[in-house]
């Protein structure tokens, strides 16, 4: 029979359940799942229809039929396909649109002479599979999922509640979940106790990366830097335009180091990124160093590095390149280590010999690492040495499973570039058994158009076999070839020689997996395919495709020498082909490698038995309930008050711009330190820490001069406006009031805050507005200052279930920090559409207020609330800290315990018991 279940759609939408009549077995419908070997050849799923589904980054992945799915409700289940089935629910407009449609149908038959007991059952037929009307009987489209005990049929557009079924070993097939019984819900409380173990523990690593500090980046210096990017030949995207933005956040506007991960596909410009991240470092007077995995990229990087801004530019910083052959016995390593350390290098860019023992930076203020994937676990303990209160940005195209990890729980702070540059187009790929005819087909194509080709083996020892394949199949064939254990220089020397035309193919290992970067060669065969990973595969194909050409990656395998994992990895570079794809092969890697640990914990058995989308979704929850006041903290607030009151930013256009964070000269005479108390001041976290600095310079300098003292109340707002996650402020011209943007909040934070404020009321003055999709009301709904409010009736809309507001949070949070992070480009309030935020008010503060008074007006209004917010935080922090020791204690105490009952054992084994 069919059942429905109206508690988990609601009312309007309905999930329906087959429940099959046939006894035995576990009623699970026999058949193939992996990727598919069609006449050795890997079948790729673009003929069947993908479906895109949730996942725990807020960007979406596709499942195909007979993928391993995971319903929020019902569990792991197989996605079978896709069917049309008559709506059981209609809406009032499709109701009545179909009642109009039923009435003309009848009045046609009448028309066309039809006998009554015709037309009797015509309308019998309504509503009925019979009825094929669209309009009479509209259609559903639902993803038929299939479990163990039934089959679920999900409307289409609820699939976002469905996930991908990715977990710690995902070439195990998963077990069918019951749709009948408890086993599914009891896994699931299961799995929500050990996310909030997890949770407390991210908190923890939060407050505790906060109390790491570091001098930042000064933002006068800013205008040499916008000097720089002008020398970048092509019109950035919109998504490097953020990575540019978010990192200078970080390095100029945060006290904490910066530790973000870069991550786009090959070709569509990290290294941009990461050239102004090294330029702002040494234009602020500190030393900056870019790591590469190989010889050959670090050295593409130090050219590019030399021509933007070495000693024959306008810049003329000193570069210097330090890789494998000049280590510190060497003559060249010793000086160049000693000028490293002396300061006489600005930029290092190297290999793993940065991370030698000994190696001396003259201090260091940035480090980049491109490729972090390809680094081993030892190199990466050195790392953390390094970068100790070190800025770190980290460049990837297919991040390693724990740093997808991290980065989609929030320990690290993630950018993504994923729109390609113009005129790019996807490069083909196909994946075939080895034949040497489709070799001789894929060569002889590039170079009809004149065009050259990689060619790649997995084994040094394989070079000089397909070497001699080539000239028996092309005799004068010009090949050239590069790998590690070539003389000193001598592969990139070749690789060199390579892009200047001179051969028709290079023939390779994965050396040249990163960093080149040859327009002009468009074709890459990748032979035995099987052997590689899948980060590697998705690199080398990456080295072709970067012009307006279109490019071919032929990647061949052995049958006999597959195995279900490298069939999966192959099944992943037929599938996802579009560009900007890197993120999804990184994602499709954790579902084959497994999702490992984080932490340090071990999670990938709990994420095996929720999926690991729905982990992570399960313990961004936790996070969020156990932070209570989740209002986004913004890294820097645009104050576009008349004549700059109340802006701490540096007008960079403006030669004799005076910024209000600025100490004067006579106040503190030494200039390091100067500049070092001005960041302090600058980025301070709340008002209070700023009265401490003032009374420490009091203390230490005298009485504070009265053009500091203003330009403290400068700094007292802006650390108000961060803390309440406003991002801009400015004057209403129609109006003389003053509109405070804060995209994060809602209405249950503004409750939060209220009921700790005297009365519970919010300050006198000070006024919000909601739009009405935040309130779930038919209107903007405002908030007068002074007056209590009761909010109950904004904040608990009526959900079908639980998961459907943690939904709306999840959507909610993504759109706010997109907000967040164009603001500070904002010129004029008439820029921005205000009435789509939430904002604050306070009204004629352009006519009733003088200039000059204002800031001390807004300051009245914001510190109360300020300091609710402030307080709140910091005991979420404190609380986190405290949770996470214990349980470092309780696991501290079980292990001792553990290891006194096994020296038990074995002595009383020693006695002969």
């Amino acid at each position: 029979g069919r059942t429905k279940s109206s508690s988990w759609f609601g009312p309007e939408e309905g999930l329906e359940l087959d429940l099959p009549e046939t006894k035995g077995g576990d009623g699970n419908v026999v058949r193939e799942d992996g990727p598919r070997v069609v006449n050795g050849q890997i079948t790729s799923r673009e003929q069947l229809m993908g479906i895109s589904v949730g996942s725990a980054g807020g960007w979406s992945l596709e499942v195909f039929p007979g993928d391993f799915v995971v319903h929020r409700k019902y569990g792991i289940g197989r996605y079978d396909k896709t069917v049309l089935n008559p709506k059981t629910k209609l809406t009032p407009e499709e109701k009545e649109a179909a009642e109009e449609r039923r009435k003309e149908i009848i009045n046609e038959q009448m028309k066309d002479g039809k006998q009554l007991e015709e037309i009797q059952r015509v309308v019998e037929a309504f509503g009925s599979a019979a009825d094929k009307d669209p309009i009479s009987n509209p259609l559903a489209t639902l993803l038929e999922i299939a479990y163990s005990d039934a089959v679920v049929h999900v409307p289409i557009e609820r699939a976002y509640r469905l996930s991908r079924y990715r977990a710690g070993d995902a070439a195990v097939k998963p077990r069918l979940s019951r749709v009948k019984g408890e086993a599914w819900a009891k896994a699931k409380r299961k799995v929500e106790a050990n996310t909030v173990q997890m949770a407390e523990d991210v908190l923890a690593l939060y407050a505790t990366r906060e109390t790491l500090n570091r001098a930042p980046f000064d933002p006068s210096a800013e205008g040499m830097v916008k000097v720089f990017s002008k020398s970048f030949p092509f019109e950035p995207t919109p998504d490097q335009k953020k990575c540019f933005e978010d990192v200078e956040n970080d390095m100029v506007w945060r006290s904490r180091p910066m530790d973000r991960l870069i991550c786009g596909d090959v070709g569509f410009g990290k290294t941009e990124v990461a050239l102004r991240a090294l330029f702002r470092a040494v234009a602020n007077g500190r030393q900056a160093a870019l790591l590469a995995p190989t010889g050959v990229l670090a050295a593409q990087h130090f050219k590019q590095v030399v021509r933007r801004m070495g000693e024959e530019t306008e810049h003329k910083f000193r570069i210097a390149l330090l890789r494998g052959g000049m280590g510190k016995n060497t003559k060249k390593g010793r000086e160049l280590r000693a000028s490293i350390a002396a300061g006489e290098v600005d930029i290092i860019v190297g290999t793993h010999a940065l991370l030698s023992n000994g190696m001396k930076f003259n201090d260091l203020g940035l480090l980049c690492i491109d490729e972090e994937q390809r680094f081993g676990v030892n190199q990466k303990e050195r790392l953390k040495l390094i970068c100790n209160c070190v800025d770190v940005l980290t460049l990837s195209a297919t991040p390693i499973p724990r740093t997808l990890q991290m980065s989609l729980s929030g320990i690290r702070d993630t950018s993504t570039i994923r729109s390609p540059p113009p005129m790019r187009k996807p490069t083909i790929s196909y994946v075939q058994e080895y034949e040497e005819s489709l070799i001789k087909s894929a060569v002889e194509k590039e170079l009809a158009r004149s065009g050259q080709c990689y060619y790649v083996v997995p084994r040094i020892s394989q070079l000089q076999d397909a070497n001699d394949l080539l000239l028996r199949i092309f005799p004068g064939l010009r090949v050239i070839q590069a790998h590690g254990r070539m003389s000193r220089g001598a592969a990139e020397d070749n690789v060199a020689s390579f892009a200047e035309g001179s051969h028709d193919v290079l023939l390779a290992t994965t050396v040249i997996e990163n960093g080149v970067d040859i327009p002009r060669v468009n074709t890459i065969i990748i032979q035995n395919a099987q052997a590689f990973g899948m980060s590697t595969l998705y690199q080398l194909r990456g080295r072709v495709g970067r012009s307006d050409l279109q490019a071919y990656a032929y990647f061949f395998h052995k049958n006999d020498a597959i195995t279900e994992q490298s069939a999966q990895r192959l099944q992943a570079m037929a599938d996802l082909h579009e560009l900007g794809s890197g993120f999804d092969v990184a994602n499709r890697d954790l579902e084959i490698r497994g999702a490992g640990s984080l932490l340090g914990t071990e999670q990938s058995g709990m994420a095996a038995k929720v999926g690991f989308d729905l982990y992570m979704r399960m313990l961004k929850k936790s996070i969020r309930q156990l932070r209570g006041l989740d209002l986004p903290v913004v890294p820097r607030s645009n104050v576009i008050l008349p004549g700059g009151e109340g802006s701490i930013e540096w007008d960079a256009a403006s030669d004799e711009a005076i910024a209000s964070y600025l100490i004067p000269d006579s106040y503190i005479e030494d200039a390091k330190e100067r500049s070092k108390q001005e960041g302090v001041a600058r980025l301070a976290e709340s008002t209070a820490r700023l009265v401490e600095i003032t009374n420490e310079w009091k203390d230490k300098y005298g009485g504070i001069p009265s053009e500091l003292q203003n330009n403290l109340k400068s700094l007292h707002l802006n650390s108000c406006l961060r803390q309440l996650g406003i991002d801009i402020v400015g004057l209403d011209e129609s109006t003389g009031d003053c509109i405070l943007r804060s995209p994060g909040l809602r209405p249950r934070h503004w409750a939060m805050i209220c009921s700790q404020l005297p009365r519970g009321a919010p300050p006198k003055g000070l006024d919000v507005v909601f739009p009405a999709r935040f309130t779930f009301s038919t209107g903007d709904v405002e908030i007068t200052g002074g007056k209590k409010v009761d909010l109950d009736e904004f904040i608990s809309p009526n959900y079908a279930d639980d998961d459907e507001e943690w939904d709306a949070l999840d959507e909610e949070e993504v759109e706010a920090m997109k907000e967040i992070s164009s603001a500070s480009t904002i010129k004029n309030m008439q820029d921005v559409e205000i009435q789509n935020y939430p904002r604050f008010v306070v009204k004629k503060l352009g006519t009733s207020v003088d200039e000059g008074s204002r800031v001390d007006s807004l300051l009245k209004v914001l510190l109360p609330p300020t300091k609710v917010v402030f307080t709140k935080q910091e005991k979420d922090k404190e609380k986190a800290k405290l949770a996470a020791e214990l349980r470092d204690k309780r696991e501290a105490i079980a292990r001792q315990k553990k290891e006194q009952e096994k020296l038990n054992s074995r002595r009383l084994g020693g006695f002969g018991y």
